[in-house]
């Protein structure tokens, strides 16, 4: 899948300006290749490309409908119970400042409010423009009922205190009861469940991109499955440009990665560098991923750590990363991928890492009907 050839690359390039312009709709059109014989080039191409061309400046690439999303992002979770008021204020302001543009954040990580103040302080400053800015916000499970889509967007905008996020997707394609418990169970401390109709959600959430309220719409922990009932609702007015999801060396998504390729949606992978050890939530069998000797041994070679080459790994082969910190340590450490890039052995041997095992199971809703992660992919 990884281009040899770095004339053809620097060709391409020269031809489609630059990496955020590519698609295989261009490609079409400036190289006359039809159908899907185009979406092989743009698929074969796209790792090279990315190879050569990503800097710390310019690191976006397309999104299906036009627009683009930076390939490196700041998860901005942190367990509301233990973290200090003012501590995401304080990182995303520092990670902008870094170079970071791309955010990601939700309604239910409870510092929403926080995130807003540093966006809008760093443009006050004059350090970054809104639209340098890429701020992925989240449709949580409470909220799919149509009725309640734009409401629900609308807290995200009132507690960042923006006129529109740039992406805004379904975290989860598990209805909850609606109500003002995010978490709702029943007196046996079970989990209350709602009717999910991914569709009318999504018709509620295309009504908010026309009205201007969000730039592009994804969804996230969507299996192919429910991927596909999106693609395939009549009357679809805008396709999901992203689908957000577990992707690390040691659960690569081969399959899901290939089936959003060919449908121009772009994986956006969480647990980037792996996770936390919290059995609460986390699969603890899975060995911890920053210890692995192959991506130990390719740091050495760079004088990078394991982090950074699983970071790069995934960028370089067009996933999105989003690693999750509140250390201003880490948060600088984590955007340092840009002056180094992986040869093809070295990304084939990454890619051979791959366990299929899940850091994030999400087991305490296996019994959702629309629980994703009993199927394949």
């Amino acid at each position: 899948m990884y281009i040899r050839n770095a004339i053809f690359c620097s060709y391409l390039l020269f031809l489609l300006d630059d990496i955020a312009s590519v698609s295989a709709g261009k490609i079409k059109r400036e190289f006359n290749v039809q159908g899907q014989a185009a979406e092989r080039v743009f698929l074969a191409v796209i790792p090279s490309v990315l190879a050569m061309n990503l800097t710390a400046e310019s690191h976006r690439i397309p999104l299906s409908d036009g627009n683009s999303i930076p390939l490196l992002g700041l998860g901005t979770y942190g367990d509301p119970r233990t973290t200090p008021k003012g501590k995401a204020l304080e990182c995303v302001k520092l990670a902008i400042d870094v170079g970071y543009r791309h955010f990601d954040g939700a309604l239910v990580y409870f510092n929403e409010h926080e995130v807003g103040q540093a966006i809008r302080e760093k443009i006050a400053d004059g350090s970054v423009r809104r639209e340098d800015i890429f701020y992925c916000g989240k449709l949580w499970n409470t909220f799919h009922p149509p009725e309640l889509v734009r409401p629900a967007l609308e807290r995200t905008l009132k507690a960042l205190k923006l006129d529109y996020v740039d992406l805004y997707i379904v975290e989860l394609p598990m209805a909850f009861k609606p109500g003002m418990e995010f978490y709702p169970k029943d007196e046996n401390g079970k989990y209350i469940y709602h009717q999910t109709d991914l569709c009318a959600t999504w018709e509620a959430l295309e009504a908010c991109k026309d009205a201007g309220l969000v730039r592009s719409l994804g969804v996230s922990n969507f299996n192919h499955r429910q991927l596909e009932l999106l693609l395939n609702k009549p009357g679809l007015k805008h396709k999901p440009v992203s689908n957000q999801v577990e992707c690390h060396p040691y659960f690569t998504q081969p399959k899901l990665l290939e089936y959003c390729r060919q449908n121009d949606i772009v994986i956006v992978g969480y647990c980037p560098i792996g996770s936390s050890r919290d059995a609460s939530w986390v699969n603890v069998t899975s060995p911890p991923l920053l210890e692995d000797k192959l991506l130990v041994s390719i740091g050495k070679k760079y004088n990078k750590s394991s982090a950074q080459v699983a970071l790069r790994f995934n960028v370089q082969r067009g996933v999105v990363v989003i690693p999750k910190s509140f250390s201003p340590e880490r948060i600088t450490h984590n955007f340092q991928i840009f002056d180094f890039s992986l040869t093809e052995e070295e990304m084939k041997g990454i890619e051979d890492l791959n366990k299929n095992i899940r850091f994030v199971e999400l087991l305490m809703w296996s019994d959702h009907p629309e629980y994703p992660f009993h199927d394949e992919f």
